[in-house]
């Protein structure tokens, strides 16, 4: 019978998502969990996985078409009744919105859906995400050299079928790689499209098809006075977050010029440590750790105003977000309980989040939250800025570039490396003495690192 996969709820209850691009066509056999299309939402572009074994009959949209959650997406011919289908409680997933669509349609986003015969499937292994995407630092976090490779043909390694998951493997079919010389790299752990995109870029960059990140923007025809670039995806989002922000939470910002030389000095001392190799520490590792120590210390900037409850809600942890500047706009993902990590662990974690944004790939969970975030502006070769505050954070600090300046330093004047801090906050939240005070902290931190061992 035919029956109709209606687009869910892929999180954060979002209302609409833009197709990207479709995967399978009328008239394709397609399988469980096998990825249809992949859409992209306010947030990120997801993988959609099919929910059932059958024929492709229909696409009700096509690419760059925007569907409303809860509108037929794609028709399916398959056998048996689709209303028997039921979720795999075990994954934990977010079933379709539209509560008026039979229990068929509750897939499981992100993770596949419950199979449609009366049996119950093994568990899934999933896959790992980094902690959250990522920075603008991709100057400051420099990237190691990859071993060169051979770019021309390569015989299939043969054996086991390579552990993935249904996406990877059709993402991997249309890169044109195969699995088992991935898993020959990447070990006996699940292959992740991340562990693809990477062998991609390795070993033949130039070959690979290149990975559609965002809608094309239409070329100038020429004498043409001016263009129109549709309003959509990210830049939407963010476009209606920063009016919020900037219409609802009353903005401070001061600023701070910090002699970062020590700080500096440090990295370069730990770059050159044998026993870190393969560690990538840069100003913005510092800086992050500086402020999960001042937020320790000053929790006002680590709360956020609840205008519904009348409360200010302390948060006993740091979900620390760091914005990214990405081809699709501007992305603020998250470092989960960054608190409790070392120097090192930031520094993997910032890392990680790299080659996140630099796919393209940072997930809706990644997004979501925060409870206080970094926007790296010295990248571009910027100084200082009054950042806007992401919706429901009381803080947000802006890093400017570090520059070589003639600085008083014990008493004599010298070239110093110097950087400017920004700190916008919420005045409803945070007073100026809490404001300064946790802004010098951190700068304190930049100037003398050693004194981050009196804060811990």
């Amino acid at each position: 019978m035919t029956t109709d996969f209606r687009l869910p709820d892929l999180g954060e209850g979002l209302t609409e998502a833009e197709i990207v691009q479709w995967l399978v066509a009328p008239g394709d056999t397609v399988a469980l969990n096998q990825t249809l299309a992949e859409v992209e939402t306010a947030k990120a572009i997801v993988e959609l996985p099919s929910p059932y074994d059958g024929v492709v009959t229909t696409l009700h949209a096509q690419a760059g078409d925007t569907v409303a959650v809860g509108a037929p997406l794609i028709a399916f011919d398959i056998e048996g009744d689709p209303t028997e289908a039921t979720p795999d409680a075990e994954d934990k997933a977010t079933a379709a919105s539209d509560a008026s669509a039979p229990a068929a349609q509750a897939n499981l986003v992100g993770y596949g859906a419950a199979p449609t015969g009366g049996s119950r499937p093994a568990r899934r292994a999933r896959r790992t995400v980094g902690a959250t995407a990522s920075i603008v630092d991709t100057a400051v976090l420099e990237a190691a050299p990859h071993d060169v490779l051979p770019t021309g043909p390569i015989e299939t390694v043969q054996g086991e079928r390579p552990r993935s998951t249904p996406p990877v493997r059709a993402y991997a079919k249309r890169l044109g790689i195969d699995l088992a010389l991935v898993a020959a790299e990447v070990g006996d752990r699940t292959i992740t499209r991340a562990d693809v995109d990477a062998y991609a870029d390795r070993v033949a960059p130039a070959a690979a098809p290149a990975r559609q990140t965002a809608a094309p923007v239409r070329a100038p025809v020429d004498g043409e006075r001016e263009s129109r670039i549709p309003i959509r995806g990210v830049r939407k989002h963010t476009a209606e977050a920063m009016v919020q922000s900037a219409f609802t939470a009353p903005h401070v910002t001061c600023f701070h010029t910090v002699d970062v030389t020590a700080t500096m000095e440090l990295i370069a001392s730990l770059r050159d440590d044998k026993a870190l190799a393969g560690v990538r520490i840069g100003p913005l590792v510092v800086i992050a750790k500086a402020v999960c120590l001042a937020l320790g210390r000053t929790p006002g900037l680590n709360s956020r105003w609840d205008a519904d409850a009348g409360e200010i809600v302390q948060h006993h942890y740091v979900d620390l977000g760091i914005a990214a500047a990405t081809e699709r706009g501007l992305i603020v993902p998250n470092i989960r309980d960054a608190e409790r990590m070392s120097l090192i662990g930031l520094a993997e974690a910032l890392t990680a989040l790299t080659e996140t944004a630099r796919s393209g790939r940072t997930s809706p969970a990644e997004l979501a939250g925060g409870t206080f975030s970094i926007t790296n502006i010295g990248v571009f070769g910027i100084d200082a800025g009054t950042p806007i505050l992401p919706p429901g954070q009381s803080g947000i600090l802006a890093v400017g570039a570090v520059r070589p300046q003639p600085w008083v330093h014990k008493g004599e004047l010298a070239i110093r490396r110097v950087m400017t801090l920004s700190l916008s906050f919420d005045h409803r939240v945070v007073d100026g003495a809490e404001g300064a005070r946790f802004l010098k902290d951190v700068a304190d931190i930049l100037e003398e690192p050693g004194r981050a061992m009196l804060m811990a």
